[in-house]
This record gives C-alpha cells, structure tokens and sequence, in this order.
C-alpha cells in the first residue's frame, strides 16, 4: 500500500470507531462513531467546489445494451444509468471507508444497538419530472426492489420487520436481524418513482426508464449502440454541499463496441475522450499516437489503498469435477502465473496473495491464525481445508514452460483425489470419467484468452482436456447468472468498508439461488459464520478479525486461481479534462471519473 494512502485510512479509522453511536437526528452516520465532516461541511474533501460546468465526457464500452432497468434480473442495462440517474437517500464519502452522508434525506437516527433507522427526506427534493420524493416513494421502492428487483437486493430487505411512515418527509426501518450495517444499507438503497409504475411490471426488461432524481437524464440512446445522459438544469440538488463541485460535465456519453481493442483505437481516433488501461505493459508501449505525442492527449496516474479484491480464473464447486479442494489446489499449482504474468503484463503487476491484501483488512497468509482468528474460526475446524488455520500462500512457479516441480506436486495432489492417468494419455478417474472442462470467456477478455491458452497448454501434460469457449456479451451474463460453466473469469472488488454485500459475493445460498456473485458456488458455514460476526462488530478490533478470518477461509478455499491487481488507475484523456489534486482514499473509485472531473477547454 501507498504509504500517504495508509496514514489517510488510519487517520480516518480512528475517527469512524472513536466516538460516541448517535442518539439523535444527523447530517450522516457511520459505522462506528461519528462522520468526519461536520454538518456545515462546504464540500467533500476530494472534490473541488470551484469546478466550472459544461462539456461532455466520452466513454467506450465493451459489449452491448438491451435496457434501461438495472434494477432488475432480467437484461442486460446500459452502463452508467443507476449511478447517474437515480439518487439514494446518503451518499458515500470515498475519503473515509464507512461513511455516509444526507443526500435526499436531511438527517438519519437511529438507536445505540442499531435495531431500527429514521430518515428525514428534505422538502425540496424532486424527481426529474418535478414531483416531490416522498415516504411513500422510499417504502415502495425498497419494499418492490427486495421482492421483485435483482437478486443483490434481496438479502438485505429480508431483515426488514417494518417499514412505517412516521411523519410528512419521515420514513422509518425497523429490522428482525442483529446488523449494524442495515441503516447504512438502507441509506443506499436507490429510490425510485412509485406512481410511474401503476400497472406496469416492474420485472419486465425494456427501455421504460425508472424516474429518478439524480443529475442526469437519459437523452438519446440507441440500443446497443450508444446512451447520452443529459445534465438536468431543474435539478433539485445542484446547491447541496454533498454535490459540490461533482457532477460537472453537460453530457456523459458511453459509445459501445465490440471489444476492448476495438475501444482503445476509438479513443486514439478521437471519438473517446477518456480510456482507463488495464495493461502496464500497454501504458508503456502503445501511447506513442499522434494526439498524445502533441499534447491532445494526458496520461495520469491514480494510486489508491483500497483492497486488491480477487480477480482470476473461478472453479465452479457445483460441479463434482471442482468439489473436492485437492483438485482445485492442483489446478492453481499447475497456472503458471509467473510465465503468464511475464507474458501479458511484462511481470510489472503484483499477485493478489489474498481477497484483503494491500489492505489492513487483508490476512497475513503466511503465518498461522491469530489467537482472535483462530477463536472464531474453532467452531469449524473439522471442515476447514488445509492451510485456513496453519497458514497458506500461493503455489509459485519457476516461470519456464516446463515447470516440472510444479508438475509434479500437481499430479500427487489429483492422484490423492482419485485421477490418475490412463493408457490413453488421458487423466481419468475410478470410474473412467476423464478430467474435461471449458473455460468460458467473454468477448473482448484478450488479457484472460491469452492467459487461458497458455493454461490450457500447461494441463496437457498432466492429461488434462480443457478447453475454451468465448462468447459475447448477452451470451456471457446468461451463462453466468445460471452459473452455467466450469471455469470463468471472475473479479470482484473489495472495499475498505465490507458488510452485506460479502453474503451476495460467497453466502452459502447463492450456492442453489441464481443471480448472486457466488459464482464459484462457496458452500461454507465458517464464511457465512465470519459475515454474521463482521456485521454484528462492535469493535474496530472484532471487526478486523473478523475480516482477516473470512479472508483466511475464502483463500484456502480455493475456489478462485488468483492473478493480478492494479494498485493504480492508469488513465488517458482529453487535455481538457481535469480532476482535483486532492486524491481521495479510495483513489480512482467507482464513479470518480466522471463524478469529481470536469471540462475546461
């Protein structure tokens, strides 16, 4: 981690676990303690309050687009609509890492233990087509999206015992569940116009665009191919000090292609005036045309000291194949991520070691459990696979194609798994069954198609007949949401701020429920157990450990073979485009470019 970026977390740790719970109405709430802005605060403190308004912003975006709901389990919606359309009632401060602040709710209260939460909307507060956003509004939309939105809300809404209205512009929650993170959770709940959706199904998929109140509109799209938000001049929040200085541009536009490379020649083009590049070795190499060598183009550098999340190849547990852990072990010892990382990124990116790591709340994989760890994890010890307790790092290669001892490691951990290898050459089991199974990819993935062939490569020799499927975009979500693979590219970015949303990523039902992130089919008590005790912490310290054991339990789980992460943006823009110099913690976080950006030709 940067060390700048670590003195900021912990400064702002200090503040959120250091005071005293809310016992009255606030401008915002934390998760322990007190929010770090006062009330009269003049803006966030990563934005600048000065920006000038105006241009318009260019993004590309892989794939394509068939509706305008992603609030929703069915289609595929297009990119940007809920960040900038539609409002919530607290927004998140990216500069502390459990924080939120009023945003169509003036205050929020709630009691010492957590069990219930109040918001207060303010009067002023519209949607876009000037109607006035009331309880009736928030109980609706919370209440329709828990029961018939996507799935990732779902959860959550469940801990709902009641949903009251308490006065003119009062609504209150009052939850059947042991979790401090609900009213923050409700906080960030979208909220969506009631009366638009009389009579209509609101699980359809389609372009009935959901009526917001957020700075933007949808001004033009055509499916597939482009969406154009418009900045709303009767916007309610324009003078909110929570929006000072955010939401600068006229237009945000995102322009879809087919694929990445495809993306990146629009941008050298002149069509994008904006290109975020995954690759180190690209942002060397391939930012030597015209318009940057004459100065039309920037490249800046965003560093952060957010978790490194889990990006890598996902094993699906459902099937038999990946079921037992021994086999998942030896498929990670056989990627030889050290001749892959050479290969697409010139060895200039760093392993991820562990879901947290490049984090305080990152696990230190390499020793045994800690005495806090291991007490909580006790209670599961007899199912807990090799390594969670003892400690367990990643299988190194030595980087050449051979890669004999890995090899051989391998072989001995699938023979004790029941596979061995027949006449044929072919890895078989008892039954004769060969060891077979797809990659399945996503157009545009040049990074991971790369790196899946030379996997593919080094599995031959243990017989092993894997092979790779990619698909486009609708084919992919498809697939994935009926978890309708063997192995997949799997990323999930992790916060400085876990809570609820790790039961959608790995809780035990998304083993049999469509629609969650457990992609890899994570069946685990001791995981489910770990969020329970995050989410019912009362301590920065039970809440830390709390972390460092889900982080032990999902590692030596192996569900996933890990790969890399980028301890930095690296983005290319127009020169006109500017962003503040005050960098947040959370760095280039979702949303920053183009929240906190702004045009000035």
């Amino acid at each position: 981690m940067i060390a700048p970026m670590r003195r900021g977390l912990l400064a702002s740790l200090a503040i959120l676990w250091g005071g005293m719970a809310l016992a009255e109405p606030q401008h915002g709430i934390a998760m322990y303690g007190e929010p770090a802005l006062p009330p009269d605060f003049v803006s966030l403190p990563y934005a600048n309050p000065d920006a000038p308004k105006g241009g318009r912003v260019v993004f590309g975006a892989s794939g394509a687009f068939d509706s305008l709901n992603p609030f929703i389990q069915k289609g595929n919606p297009a990119v940007g609509f809920a960040a900038l359309t539609v409002e919530t009632l607290m927004g998140r401060s990216y500069d502390e890492p459990f924080t939120l602040y009023g945003l169509l709710a003036e205050s929020v209260e709630t009691d010492e233990a957590r069990t219930w939460v109040e918001f207060t909307l303010r009067p002023e507060a519209k949607f876009a087509d000037g109607s006035p956003v009331t309880p009736e509004d928030v109980i609706w939309s919370f209440e329709t999206l828990g029961t018939q939105g996507h799935g990732r809300y779902a959860a959550a809404w469940a801990k709902v015992a009641k949903s009251v209205i308490t006065g003119p512009n009062k609504v209150k929650f009052t939850f059947n569940t042991e979790d401090r993170e609900l009213p923050l959770i409700m906080g960030l709940r979208p909220v969506l116009k009631k009366a638009q959706w009389d009579g209509k199904d609101f699980t359809a998929s389609g372009f009935d665009a959901p009526i917001g109140s957020g700075p933007y509109v949808v001004g033009d799209y055509k499916a597939g191919v482009f969406v154009s938000y418009q900045r709303n001049p009767n916007w309610w929040g324009k003078d909110l000090p929570f929006y000072r200085g955010l939401h600068n541009f006229d237009e945000i536009r995102y322009e879809y292609f087919g694929d990445a490379t495809v993306i990146f020649e629009a941008f050298k083009a002149g069509e994008l005036t904006t290109y975020t590049e995954a690759s180190p070795v690209d942002w060397d190499i391939k930012y030597d045309f015209p318009a940057l060598t004459a100065g039309e183009v920037v490249k800046s550098e965003i560093p952060h000291g957010r978790p490194s999340g889990i990006e890598g190849f996902a094993m699906n547990t459902r099937k038999p194949l990946f079921a037992d852990w021994r086999v998942r072990e030896a498929l990670i010892t056989v990627f030889n991520f050290e001749l892959v990382n050479k290969t697409i990124n010139d060895s200039k990116l760093p392993r991820i070691a562990s879901y947290f790591s490049n984090s305080i709340l990152g696990a230190d994989m390499a020793q045994p459990a800690s005495a806090g760890e291991l007490a909580l994890l006790e209670p599961f010890k007899a199912d807990l696979p090799p390594g969670t307790l003892e400690g367990y790092t990643l299988p190194a290669s030595d980087g050449t194609e051979s890669n004999r001892k890995a090899l051989r490691a391998a072989m001995a951990l699938l023979e004790e798994a029941g596979w061995s290898v027949a006449e044929d050459g072919k890895l078989k089991n008892a039954k004769g069954e060969v060891f077979a199974f797809e990659i399945l990819l996503q157009q545009g993935q040049e990074n991971m198609i790369d790196a899946a062939n030379i996997y593919i490569e080094a599995l031959k020799p243990l017989g092993i007949d894997a092979r790779l499927t990619v698909v486009d975009g609708a084919q992919y979500v498809e697939r994935t949401g009926a978890y309708d693979f063997d192995m997949t590219h799997y990323i999930r970015a992790l916060s400085l701020s876990p809570g609820n949303e790790q039961t959608l990523y790995w809780g035990s039902k998304g083993f049999t429920e469509p629609g969650t992130r457990n992609w890899m089919g994570v069946n685990s008590p001791a995981a489910d157990a770990m969020i329970a005790t995050m989410l019912a912490a009362r301590s920065p310290e039970d809440f830390t450990t709390a972390v460092h054991a889900l982080d032990r339990v999902l590692t030596a789980g192996r569900y996933v073979i890990p790969m890399w992460y980028l301890d930095r943006s690296r983005i290319a823009h127009a020169k006109h485009l500017h962003y503040p110099e005050k960098l947040p913690l959370y760095g280039d976080f979702l949303g920053f470019n183009p929240d906190v950006w702004w045009s000035e030709e």
